[in-house]
């Protein structure tokens, strides 16, 4: 189970053979999907302005409010802003102090523990009504390969990193299996309550009923994990969802339209966004070595191999069997748009991909991008004559290999020289 946790909640960037990326929406979105099926949240406003954020706290002036940076990352509250203000979670005394705070955060990038020294782009900020927790509480769904299904993952330690939690007292999760097609049952729901010490039955009874209906979201949207932490009772013994993260299957993006027009590009990696409109399966990583093969699996043994000798690749990037000589270029162009890089290592191994399309593509490139990277190439099979040709006949200066070992070396050697 616990591994299931950690898988959980690191999906967004595994390199996997079809690249797979999971939505994440923001967290005043959350709360609105949370409301449309009857769940309970704090009372919330998005501000995408400073004089927005002064009226939402205006009409939440009764109860107070808190604002929250939006910002696709954990951490928001002990994160820092490119600009020096510190925090992107602050609790608000007056309509004034919003303004001010939301001048601070927007148009700013936030800094925390899972963004990287770059930083996110706050473009949004939230306003939510206080609400005192009397007890926090942590709730998940999500699919759970021990089970074979989906499970709701529960616990009365919330507020705090669940994995931890999980690795020093594992007794303190609980794991509800739920039949995919029956749903999570009031019985079951009421069981989970008691088990995590709800005080009355009234808080019993709501919090079952989140329950239920987080399943139902998770079943109706696609989603590949939902997580509310904490899950809170409140010093009215009302249960409700203080905070939210969601996850959804690219794969059903063609029948959960409305979900996915809520994806927020700003919060990606813009070379990742521009890899996936050109069909590239391409992720982003801190190295010095850029990496062009075609296919996961030789992809994956490409980069280790250049890590033996030395090398730190600086992207993971299959082509695909069906790549043409533009996607080729448009592949160079993401490459070598990455300031750290200083070699570009090309692997081809042609089965299904012709090794001359290839050549054709890196040519053409080299030529137009006026390309002044050291380029390592090793050309194995489909129309791997008449692709050496090619590059031997094209003058540029392209280093040919045919051994793997030799030829991540030397990418190696060159982005290190």
């Amino acid at each position: 189970m616990l591994a299931s946790l950690r898988k959980a909640g690191s999906v967004a960037r595994a390199v996997s053979a079809g690249q797979k990326r999971f939505l994440s929406i923001h967290e005043y979105q959350s709360v609105e999907l949370l409301n449309s099926y009857g769940i309970p949240t704090p009372l919330s406003i998005p501000a995408k302005t400073s004089q927005e954020a002064f009226d939402a706290a205006q009409k939440l002036s009764s109860t107070g409010s808190v604002i929250k940076a939006q910002v696709l990352a954990g951490g928001r509250g002990k994160g820092k802003f490119d600009n020096g203000f510190q925090g992107g979670v602050h609790v608000v005394e007056s309509p004034q102090q919003a303004k001010e705070y939301a001048e601070k955060m927007l148009g700013a990038k936030l800094i925390t523990k899972q963004t990287g020294a770059a930083g996110r782009i706050c473009n949004t900020v939230m306003l939510a009504e206080r609400r005192d927790p009397k007890h926090e509480y942590y709730v998940a769904v999500l699919n759970d390969r021990a089970t074979g299904g989906p499970v709701l993952v529960s616990s009365s330690q919330g507020g705090m990193n669940i994995e931890e939690v999980a690795a020093k007292d594992p007794k303190a999760i609980i794991t509800t299996p739920i039949n995919f097609e029956k749903g999570l049952s009031l019985t079951q729901g009421l069981e989970v309550a008691k088990k995590l010490g709800f005080s009355s039955l009234e808080a019993q009874t709501e919090a079952a009923n989140i329950f239920i209906n987080l399943y139902k979201i998770f079943k109706d949207k696609d989603a590949t994990q939902i997580e509310i932490n904490p899950l809170a009772e409140d010093t009215n013994g009302h249960v409700l969802c203080m905070d939210a993260k969601f996850g959804f299957d690219d794969n059903a993006e063609f029948r959960q339209k409305d979900i996915f027009s809520l994806r927020d590009i700003t919060q990606e990696e813009q070379s990742e966004v521009e890899a996936q409109k050109a069909n590239l399966n391409f992720i982003k990583l801190d190295g010095s070595v850029g990496c062009l093969v075609n296919g996961a699996g030789l992809a994956m043994a490409t980069m280790d191999v250049l890590s033996l000798h030395g090398g730190n690749p600086a992207n993971f990037l299959d082509v695909g069997g069906g790549a043409t000589p533009e996607t080729v270029k448009k592949a160079f162009e993401i490459i070598s748009s990455d300031p750290k890089v200083k070699s570009i290592f090309i692997n081809i191994f042609g089965g299904i991909m012709r090794c001359d399309y290839i050549a054709e593509g890196v040519i053409k490139a080299s030529k137009e991008l006026n390309l002044n990277i050291p380029l390592i190439v090793r050309l194995k099979g489909t129309m791997e004559t008449e692709a050496k040709q090619m590059i031997k006949d094209s003058g540029l200066k392209i280093l040919p290999f045919d051994d793997l070992d030799e030829a991540a070396e030397r990418a190696a050697q060159l982005a290190n020289a």
